[in-house]
């Protein structure tokens, strides 16, 4: 008798992979395809064939049958996970009028604003303008409205990637609330659309039909059509079930659930996240994104060029065999095992694109305390340090909003495959990490919905405890984490501060109209 199983579909930034779990959390079989075909129109510019993530699913797909472990009959629940913050614009069949827009894309609108007065004087007087007038550039809708009025005047339905996909699924024009993550009217403490008198409708062109049908997470979305049938291989009228964006589903599927556990994500971008049941902004108007639970929150902090450093640092230096999705373990290794902690006085400050809020959108990244006797080693292990202070930093203002500390964190993600990262994650946080039972995190957390959805367990949470589980744990090296303590409180605290005027007249001279 074969198992029913839960097919997690998890497209992220390097590849786009088929995983199918048991109700065990068991991963039985997995295929990858990899995407490595984006295109870059300008520098800074990232896009990808809208219709080629779909083709890629159906490859990944008919891969995961042919390999012969897994039959897609045995399949009862499909449940997508996506990169988060690409964009897409459809026309009124369904048609994309441009490549998508992916998530690092770097173009500025011109802030062309039509925020009402009240929120105008608001914003002065809690010192946001900045924030927003960088939330208004960033925003894909209006560079698209301003650039390509073309295709914005036949742009039916704007979705996010999971949005697409899940319409190519189902047919259905919707997406999962656990998937609203970008530069979209979406209220993050009510998890649905803005109401009509919300600020962000000023900030955007885009209009409320524009946008999808939304349903909460782990709910039937729809099912598999004949089309996406023949084309996958997944059986017609298979449920498929509201997901959540990669992130949420990691966190989840690293059975971080409690308040007193973060979740670090080693991945393109670094990240730090705790699940809370209260609304809490990290920072003033930077919201907590949808969990992978209905009704609950993520608390995120992230580095935006989080292990994506290690692909730079190998282009930039010569540095060969590594690589941002899974960077090459016995590489990771010799660089870390033949440096000692601190790097000889080398501190990095990993700031290389700038943010909203603190650190602005005059940030730059820097590398402070070269002598002669530094080598690529030392700079590869001062990369890995400053993440991890970075990461620091974002675990004590979570600590603070949420006021509880985190007893031990659990790391996902490429990165997290090094025990040389891991040591220094635990050393610099001094706090004990562990990796989740699976690498896999990501896609786990897609199918504990799907367990959950298919009845397989009372509840989400009750899900999350019988198919999550850890692996290695890392405790800190006293010796070590003292040396950190006081790179971190001495040094790199002040680096940022120190260098921001001058990070502030580098964006004066080279943003002048």
């Amino acid at each position: 008798m074969t198992e029913d199983l839960i097919l997690a579909i998890d497209n992220g930034t390097q590849s786009i992979r088929a995983l199918a779990f048991n109700r065990q959390g068991e991963l039985i079989d997995k295929a990858q395809v990899a995407l490595d075909d984006y295109q870059h129109p300008q520098p800074g510019w990232m896009e990808h064939d809208v219709d080629a993530f779909y083709q890629a699913l159906c490859r990944v797909c008919q891969q995961l049958w042919s390999q012969n472990r897994v039959q897609a009959k045995q399949i009862k629940a499909v449940v997508p996970t996506t990169q988060r913050a690409t964009v897409i614009n459809l026309d009124a069949s369904g048609t994309p009028l441009r490549p998508a827009i992916i998530w690092p894309d770097q173009r500025l609108a011109e802030i062309r604003s039509r925020r009402p007065l009240v929120w105008r004087i608001l914003f002065r007087l809690l010192g946001l303008k900045p924030t927003i007038d960088a939330l208004e550039q960033a925003c894909e809708i209006n560079w698209i409205a301003q650039n390509e009025p073309e295709v914005w005047k036949h742009t039916a339905h704007f979705v996010l990637l999971s949005g697409y996909l899940n319409f190519k699924l189902t047919g259905e024009l919707a997406d999962s609330v656990g998937n609203q993550v970008g530069y979209i009217p979406f209220d993050y403490k009510a998890q649905d659309w803005c109401k009509d008198s919300d600020w962000k409708w000023s900030c955007m062109p885009v209009r409320r039909d524009q946008l999808p049908r939304l349903v909460q997470t782990g709910d039937e979305l729809g099912r598999i059509t004949q089309e996406c049938s023949k084309e996958t291989g997944i059986p017609l009228n298979t449920p498929v079930i509201a997901g959540a964006a990669d992130k949420a589903c990691e966190v989840l599927g690293s059975g971080c659930v409690d308040p007193s556990v973060g979740s670090i994500s080693c991945g393109t971008t670094a990240t730090i996240n705790v699940t809370h049941h209260k609304y809490l902004e990290p920072r003033p108007f930077i919201p907590p994104y949808p969990a992978a639970m209905p009704g609950v929150f993520n608390l995120e902090v992230q580095i935006f060029r989080g292990f994506w450093m290690v692909n730079w640092l190998k282009n930039v230096f010569g540095l060969a065999n590594t690589t941002t999705a899974s960077p090459d373990e016995s590489a990771i290794e010799h660089f870390l095992n033949s440096t000692k902690a601190g790097a000889e006085g080398l501190v990095l400050q990993p700031y290389w694109n700038p943010g909203l809020g603190e650190p602005g959108p005059e940030a730059r990244g820097s590398i402070i305390g070269f002598t002669d006797t530094h080598t690529k080693a030392h700079i590869y292990r001062a990369l890995i340090e400053g993440l991890a202070f970075g990461l620091r930093e974002g675990k004590e203002l979570l600590e603070k909003r949420g006021k509880q500390p985190l007893l031990y964190c659990r790391v996902a993600g490429g990165g997290s495959q090094s025990d040389g990262v891991m040591q220094i994650l635990a050393d610099v946080l001094n706090c004990p990490c562990e990796r989740p039972s699976t690498y896999e995190a990501s896609g786990l957390g897609a199918a504990i919905l799907g367990a959950a959805a298919l009845g397989m367990y009372p509840t989400m949470e009750a899900a999350c405890q019988a198919m999550t589980g850890t692996g290695q744990r890392f405790e800190p090296n006293t010796t070590n984490a003292l040396l950190y303590d006081g790179i971190y409180q001495q040094v790199y605290l002040q680096q940022y501060r120190q260098l921001k005027p001058l990070f502030q007249s580098l964006y004066d001279l080279f943003n002048r109209a």
